[in-house]
């Protein structure tokens, strides 16, 4: 099977264990006597001093032990007593990424930043921009791909794996070949040899859930998902997974490397829980979560000035299947907290007996909070019912003050008739008064 655009040269760069490595140059640059993380077992993730939480990132000894990202930290530190954990740094995480992005668009006019640690290029027709590295007999883009990697690594002190292809997808497969420190290429002819091999879990896109269904009926390698069937693979996991399933094990991809993303129509986070999310865990897995993710909404509304009036909910089972549910509010907003009292009703009408998902039985493993229909209004439009309610409680605060200070005057003048006019007053916010000519009785 061939593709229409073959003729492109697609770099996929990813930073190697980016926040561990980070982290470990950043304790270099303070004290080059410090060992040097990622030749240790380490691992970057959960509250380092309870060592609660989760593994978001491990060094190559770390992995070598079996430390796996995404478990917990106390099982990580079963098999690797060892371990030495360090905590999150977002500072220095987008200190790096941000020099990472600046050598990439050094080099390349088209970078599209795919995450904080990883971006494509479209190095199509850019032989020019290295012919000192060509007449030196280098080949490219091979020589490219030395050249922006070995800058990195030389100034910026981590490492990067760059995969190439001709189109996104077997670059980023690519990529995440042997680590650290490479090259890789995977053409469309080296798809059989290089590609088909792999177990299909390793397949860009094809989840362990979906994994586990196609390996349960033989289907072990990506080779074998793509001397498939399609219609058998689309009977087994529906039209759109199936179909991506069977394009990506052939090496198919039509996605463009892009500059710019188009303007967000939504704002939306979501999560894999650590346990599977049932009726009888709702309250203590599920609640917190969806409240967290909400925050992390609102945050991101916030941060571009813009508000939202629909929130939705989206969640997917244990059997991989997406539900969502979703509801228009009165007003636009990005309010964390009335963004989460909507999720939490949407929650509720989902997963809720008698007609929620758990009452069939089914257990959630993914939970994901959005806002959409989007404005950019800077302020709260309050309805007629909304205003009158703020009025209300206005009122009510003005009235117990209001009491409050009564109380205090009655005291006041009670004091003052039994010791004398002046014994006690109101104090003044901000002054001192030393010129008393009542002592303390």
């Amino acid at each position: 099977m061939k593709d229409t655009q073959d003729n492109r040269i697609i770099f996929h760069i990813d930073v190697n264990s980016a926040f561990l490595s980070w982290s470990a140059v950043k304790r270099l640059s303070e004290d080059p006597n410090a060992p040097d993380l990622r030749l240790i077992p380490s691992a970057v993730g959960g509250d380092v001093k309870t060592r609660h939480g989760v593994i978001t990132a491990k060094s190559i000894p770390a992995k070598k032990i079996g430390v796996k990202t995404g478990e917990p930290v106390m099982r990580a530190l079963e098999k690797c007593p060892e371990l030495v954990l360090i905590p999150s740094d977002f500072t220095t995480y987008r200190k790096y990424s941000n020099a990472f992005m600046k050598i990439l668009k050094k080099y390349c006019p088209v970078v599209e930043k795919a995450s904080i640690d990883e971006a494509y290029l479209d190095m199509t027709g850019l032989e020019d921009r290295f012919q000192k590295e060509l007449n030196a007999g280098g080949t490219f883009p091979r020589c490219a791909a030395e050249v922006i990697k070995n800058e990195i690594r030389d100034t910026l002190g981590f490492t990067v794996n760059v995969g190439i292809s001709s189109n996104k997808l077997l670059a980023k497969m690519a990529s995440d070949f042997t680590k650290p420190d490479k090259i890789h290429t995977l053409y469309p002819e080296e798809v059989p040899e290089k590609l088909w091999p792999l177990p299909i879990g390793e397949l860009y896109g094809c989840g362990p859930k979906t994994a586990e269904r196609l390996t349960g009926l033989g289907l072990k390698t990506i080779g074998d998902a793509a001397k498939a069937d399609p219609d058998l693979l689309i009977s087994i996991l529906g039209d759109k997974a199936g179909s991506y399933i069977h394009r990506a094990a052939n090496g198919l991809s039509r996605s463009e490397v892009v500059i710019t993303r188009e303007k967000a129509k939504s704002y939306s986070n979501e999560t894999t829980t650590p346990e599977d999310i049932t009726l009888e865990n709702f309250d203590s897995a599920c609640v917190p979560t969806i409240k967290k993710l909400s925050g992390r909404v609102a945050e991101r509304l916030q941060r571009d000035r813009v508000r939202g009036s629909t929130v939705f909910i989206s969640v997917k089972t244990a059997l991989f299947r997406r539900h969502s549910r979703q509801m228009r509010i009165d007003n636009p907003t990005n309010d964390a907290g009335r963004i989460t009292e909507s999720a939490l009703l949407l929650a509720s009408e989902l997963l809720m007996p008698p007609s929620g998902l758990f009452a069939h039985g089914e257990a959630i493993r993914l939970v994901g909070v959005g806002v959409t229909t989007l404005t950019e209004s800077t302020f709260d439009q309050l309805d007629l019912f909304s205003w009158a309610e703020e009025k209300k409680k206005n009122d009510a605060a003005a009235q117990k003050k209001k009491a409050r200070d009564d109380k205090l005057t009655g005291m006041m003048q009670k004091i003052n008739d039994k010791y004398g006019s002046g014994a006690i007053s109101r104090g003044q916010k901000g002054f001192k008064n030393e010129n008393t000519d009542h002592p303390a009785r």
